[in-house]
């Protein structure tokens, strides 16, 4: 049996098999191949209730139509203009719910991004029980939102809850025992809760941001001899600028959009605690009004995509001019 040498210097014998152009578009399709999945879950769970949730917009879909709702006659941008109208009774409370929400999510974000920027920021060097600590401040991300929330609004109640038995009786601070899921202090109600849920996730992305700044900066500062707040203003604050960056953003979001308090702690949120999420599920599912539900969320969407390219984009020219 013979057997081919190749020449000394000469490129080796193709193997055998598929020839290499084919193996190599197959290469290049395998991360499409891998991303196929993920586009098609994306495409049907968000990207068709969309545009489904937009074209019912345009339509005058109410109760005489949940049957067969594709023949609600068009009504153009009628529900859009009756959302938009702020003289008239739906755009009126439409734009208090707005305000609303924008003011509980303000007074969330910040207090949020506070506190977890200063927890981790006290947690950042090593002592005994730290690990404990850090334990222990994130179960409040950790735990269902339906059991935390339940257990709220019992600590939340006038004549039996463990906020008005702290405040009226023990510490004094309250008159009587008031009402905290009724009124004005229904404002205050979702507030705490809701930065007692989302100030963990802070404390966690501020943590990891900290461990990628260099230890040697801090020595050096120490040296130069920088007080703590100097340290925080000159070296912690600016090095965590990107991660303070996205975190507000995903506060921001997450805090507008969220549904989930109010709807557990109030059987029907009053007007300080009137959530535009509640208020868009409000003008869908109790008054039958599909169209301008859909209407309400297409407008929600179209604000929080603004306010999100506007806000990256604002961040992306602070840093080209940094």
């Amino acid at each position: 049996m013979t057997r081919t040498v190749s020449p000394p210097g000469s490129a080796p014998a193709r193997a055998s098999g598929r020839p290499a152009p084919r193996r190599r578009r197959r290469v290049k399709a395998l991360p499409y191949l891998l991303l196929l999945p993920a586009l098609v879950a994306e495409l049907v769970i968000h990207i068709v209730p969309m545009l489904v949730g937009a074209w019912m917009s345009l339509l005058h879909l109410t109760q005489f139509f949940i049957r067969n709702w594709t023949q609600a006659p068009y009504g153009g941008l009628a529900n859009y203009r009756i959302a938009v109208n702020a003289h008239g009774p739906v755009g009126k409370d439409l734009l208090q719910s707005f305000l609303v929400t924008l003011a509980i999510t303000a007074v969330v974000v910040g207090c949020s991004w506070l506190f977890g920027i200063v927890a981790a920021v006290l947690l950042q060097r090593p002592f005994r029980g730290r690990a404990a600590l850090r334990t222990l401040f994130l179960v409040p991300y950790a735990l269902p939102v339906f059991t935390a929330v339940i257990t709220w609004r019992f600590m939340f109640q006038r004549d039996t809850g463990m906020v008005n038995a702290l405040l009226s009786d023990e510490l004094k601070l309250a008159h009587g025992h008031p009402f905290w899921l009724l009124g004005d202090r229904s404002f205050a109600a979702v507030v705490i809760i809701a930065v007692w849920r989302m100030w963990p996730f802070a404390f966690l992305t501020v943590t990891a941001g900290l461990q990628g700044i260099p230890g040697e900066l801090y020595e050096a500062a120490a040296i130069d001899g920088a007080g703590s707040l100097r340290v925080f203003r000159r070296v912690t604050l600016p090095l965590l600028r990107p991660v303070n960056r996205v975190l507000l953003l995903v506060l921001f979001l997450w805090t507008f959009n969220d549904f989930n308090v109010a709807y557990i702690l109030f059987d029907q949120p009053p007007a300080a605690a009137d959530m535009i999420s509640i208020h868009i599920y409000n003008a869908s599912f109790i008054t039958w009004n599909f169209g301008l539900g859909s209407a309400m969320s297409v407008l929600l969407l179209v604000f929080l995509m603004v306010v999100t390219l506007g806000y990256l984009g604002v961040g992306r020219l602070r840093s080209r001019h940094a």
